[in-house]
């Protein structure tokens, strides 16, 4: 199910984001009189094709889901009829067709800041920064950090979720030796501290942060709570219900999810005793725990049951940012140029070997992330939209050939020379731009295959 999800996911996103910048290049085309022959969603030979009047756009969909296209009427395509050739783009001013070509990616900016109004307006949940066990003579620990310290701001910019901390503590770490961090330490009192950084390229790796920095986030102990129960599933036939508080196992105190998990994973057919709180009163459950292969070929025991953090501990560390219509465009803009701007940043410095190029990801990985925030809820899936959505629009600004970016290039040589640049040259163009594309999707498809199967 979870696999059907992540392809509707993703298929949905994709759709939605290559509409939505096509619709910048043919919206601003049509403003300025340039007509358009075909509006196509993906490419390729078109499997659909649909036009309202002999002579009006044609819409279509491609077979290749790489991305989509609008084609607008050109001599370079073509013989264009004379009473047709103010229409053609080619025959268009200098700044009408840059504009024209600027309009994709602006609408993806567009989309993004319209995806993070309506999320803030929402509101965006997230998890207080909160410190857990810092590693023994690691960065943190020589700086100065201590379990359940809270992390206020990096290196000045107020971080109040996880989210905004690791954007932070990532960024500071490829610029800079050091990193600035202000803490609200457990009994209450502001301290500014220093992170010293001395392989940065290292924590640059997926998911290697927080462990390189010698960081964790605090996971409160309390007794795990039920969120989900499949039907048939051990978990059902103990009688375990949603919303029921697991205290004890075989007498033992359970404080946390990640106890609890350990305990059923190592007792595959085991029959275990369970005392739940279900309301305000204590019951006595006999659990049979189930059967499942591991990822090393073994088995372990699980019971069909979603389990997770009690939700009146979930309250204490959630934090919730919610705005005004008015507030929340403010935020939005400043939010999109941020992510922007860090996108921009880290593309550089995979280019220049500060960022590790793991960090690149394909098809299956947007896939699994459509899925997981489609599966989380509508905010998480406007997040990823607008995210994936900056991600294409900073793509096609890159100066590579075949690309938006590769078009304004030749508009800017056009501008300082005088005249077009030659057909000759840009087929060259073209093919150079075919050629990176290809590098750059089989190291994203290659990162995806690694992550999925190593």
């Amino acid at each position: 199910m979870n696999i059907l999800i992540s392809i509707i996911a993703f298929v949905v996103a994709i759709c939605v984001l290559i509409i939505w910048h096509e619709f910048g290049h043919f919206i601003v085309m049509r403003l300025f009189g340039i007509k358009v022959l075909r509006f196509s969603v993906f490419f390729g030979k078109p499997l659909f094709r649909w036009q309202r009047r002999p002579g009006s756009t044609e819409l279509a969909i491609g077979w290749l889901p790489l991305g989509g296209y609008v084609k607008p009427l050109d001599e370079h395509d073509g013989d264009v009829a004379d009473s047709e050739k103010h229409l053609a783009f080619n025959r268009q001013s200098l700044y009408k067709r840059f504009l024209a070509v600027l309009a994709g990616p602006a609408f993806n900016f567009l989309f993004a800041i319209l995806a993070y109004w309506a999320i803030f307006i929402i509101g965006i949940p997230g998890t207080r920064p909160v410190i857990g066990d810092v590693r023994p003579d690691s960065p943190a620990a020589h700086a100065g950090f201590v379990k359940q310290d809270v992390i206020l701001s990096v290196n000045g910019s107020d971080t109040p979720t996880w989210e905004m901390a690791g954007l932070r503590l990532f960024e500071g770490s490829i610029h800079s030796h050091t990193i600035a961090v202000r803490v609200l330490t457990p009994d209450h009192h502001e301290k500014h501290l220093l992170l010293s950084i001395k392989n940065s390229r290292s924590l640059t790796e997926p998911g290697k942060l927080l462990e390189g920095l010698g960081l964790s986030q605090w996971q409160p102990q309390a007794a795990p709570e039920i969120y989900k129960i499949l039907p048939g599933s051990s978990a059902e036939q103990a009688g375990l219900k949603f919303g029921d508080i697991i205290e004890k196992v075989d007498g033992v105190p359970i404080t946390g999810p990640d106890q609890l998990i350990r305990i059923l994973q190592a007792a595959p057919n085991k029959v275990l005793k369970v005392q739940i709180l279900r309301g305000t009163n204590t019951l006595q459950l006999k659990l049979p725990v189930g059967v499942q292969k591991s990822s090393n070929g073994g088995v372990i025991g699980h019971i069909g049951a979603q389990i997770g953090n009690s939700k009146s501990i979930l309250r204490k560390m959630l934090v919730e940012q919610r705005y005004n219509p008015g507030a929340a465009i403010g935020h939005a803009l400043i939010y999109t140029g941020s992510m922007t701007w860090l996108t921009l940043d880290d593309l550089w410095n995979m280019v220049i070997g500060n960022v590790s190029l793991s960090n690149l990801g394909g098809p299956i990985e947007i896939a699994q992330f459509a899925g997981y925030t489609a599966e989380n809820g509508l905010v998480p899936f406007l997040a990823f939209l607008a995210i994936v959505s900056i991600s294409l629009g900073v793509l096609n600004l890159l100066p590579i050939p075949i690309l938006d970016g590769g078009h304004i290039l030749y508009y800017l040589v056009e501008a300082i020379k005088g005249s077009p640049m030659s057909v000759a040259a840009e087929m060259i163009g073209q093919r150079i731009g075919i050629a990176v594309i290809l590098a750059l999707m089989s190291l994203a498809v290659y990162n995806d295959l690694i992550r999925l199967f190593g």
